[in-house]
């Protein structure tokens, strides 16, 4: 009988044990796969980021809540990049003359083939040329960024963000664009532990922020701020 009792008693201690490691350990794997997919998730909102600013800059301002607008203007839209050889020195500077000033005598000894001004301000090495990139080869993405995925969230399962843009004019007249892309909590910590979400998504409502993580704002502006940020 008290080798019964004693079987039981070890058996019922390790079942204690494995419950404190398990209820120590759980929120740690939780938090580090989190930590993970987190990272996944920021860095393709910092790339939607990026490609919002640069549509906002040839877009008289405004964003687009298009990931198919917004992936073909990546691909195939076109900035100006200005390619510089030369500077003017301290001298030129003082005697008035600016880079408009140098290009338009460098264009007209071009077109004429004289070249006797160029030679006078000593220009004779300095150029300006505009340019022409498509956005994908002139902004700065992530490593292995891929214009195509950019509207799927990552460990997400093939579910997209949730993108919106909202025009609204200011109190003195002046126009406000803004857009948000969110990534919800349920879509990509899909899979991890329920419990732990659940626990998150309460402490992210109880102050009053979204559960998930998310770029800009469509309530107020914040330049495409991240609330991880």
């Amino acid at each position: 009988m008290k080798t019964v009792f004693n079987i039981v008693l070890t058996l019922c201690i390790l079942a204690l044990v494995y419950v404190c490691f398990t209820s120590i350990m759980n929120p740690i794997k939780f938090e580090e796969m989190k930590s993970v997919r987190d990272k996944a998730v920021i860095t393709r909102l910092l790339d939607i980021r990026k490609a919002q600013a640069e549509y906002r800059n040839l877009n008289k301002g405004s964003y687009t809540e298009s990931f198919d607008t917004l992936i073909d203007f990546v691909k195939t839209a076109k900035i100006p990049f200005i390619y510089k050889v030369g500077e003017l020195t301290d001298k030129q500077l003082e005697d008035g003359m600016t880079e408009k000033k140098a290009m338009a005598i460098i264009n007209k000894a071009q077109k004429t083939g004289n070249y006797k001004e160029v030679e006078k301000f000593g220009l004779e090495n300095f150029k300006r040329d505009t340019l022409w990139k498509t956005v994908i080869d002139t902004i700065q993405f992530s490593a292995n960024f891929t214009v195509d995925s950019m509207r799927y969230i990552p460990y997400g399962n093939g579910a997209q963000f949730e993108m919106a843009a909202r025009n609204d004019t200011a109190k003195s007249g002046a126009p406000i664009f803004m857009y948000e892309v969110k990534a919800p909590y349920d879509v990509y910590l899909n899979g991890l532990d329920k419990q732990e979400i659940v626990n998150l998504k309460d402490v992210q409502n109880k102050l009053g922020k979204y559960q998930g993580l998310m770029i800009g704002s469509i309530e107020s502006p914040n330049n495409g701020a991240g609330n991880w940020e």
